[in-house]
């Protein structure tokens, strides 16, 4: 059998999971260094499944320490401690509604608002829960405004629940986590860049003998 000519990776993944935007961050130099011949399939995982208003943004702002942790791991990830008077967020759905929206635009859209959330959420202390937060990023990726409104169809709600439930189905139980599309294994963690770079040669029959797992 031929070694295929693209990789189709599935990436559960949440906009307030600071190990997310390390995945991230790797995965996308991934993008560019195998130029079409890998593909992410971004799916929704839910840390904060429902509203939490009230939480407590000194205690939140402490959390943000660990984010330097991250940061440490992967430099080429900015991250930096809360800094805004905004947040803490209540809770993951809104920025995922944001994003699906923006996917029905096409994958350029897509991963520019992607990109934004975690930008906006990990460098530059927004809270990216919020409908003006939201709002402003829309706008500030270039996106034609009326679009946003998809976010509130009842269609994309039950995409992000079911891709957060295909998710335990399969095993997950924290993000990031990858898996080749079409298999029933996924391997949670930010990996490594070398260890996702081997597995994905591997795939495209390249010299590469590594899994991930």
């Amino acid at each position: 059998m031929n070694p295929p000519a693209i990789v189709s990776l599935d990436v559960w993944s949440d906009y307030l999971c600071p190990w997310c935007k390390v995945a991230a961050t790797r995965l996308a130099a991934l993008e560019r260094e195998f130029e079409g011949a890998l593909v992410l399939n971004w799916k929704s995982y839910l840390l904060r499944p429902r509203p939490e208003p009230g939480r407590d943004l000194e205690k939140f702002r402490r959390y943000t320490q660990s984010w330097l942790s991250a940061a440490e791991e992967e430099p080429t990830a900015r991250f930096t401690v809360w800094a805004s008077e905004e947040g803490p967020p209540t809770h993951s759905v809104p920025a995922h509604l944001a994003a699906k929206a923006a996917a029905a635009l096409g994958p350029e859209a897509f991963a520019s608002l992607h990109a934004a959330l975690l930008r906006a959420y990990f460098e530059e202390s927004r809270d990216i829960s919020r409908e003006g937060t939201l709002a402003a990023l829309w706008r500030e990726s270039g996106l034609p405004e009326a679009a946003l409104a998809r976010a509130e169809e009842p269609e994309l709600l039950r995409q992000v629940i079911a891709e957060h439930e295909e998710a335990t189905l399969v095993g997950v139980g924290g993000v990031p986590a990858v898996r080749l599309a079409g298999s029933d294994v996924a391997v949670t963690g930010a990996l490594p860049t070398e260890t996702y770079r081997r597995w994905i040669r591997k795939q495209l029959g390249e010299n590469a003998s590594a899994d991930p797992a």
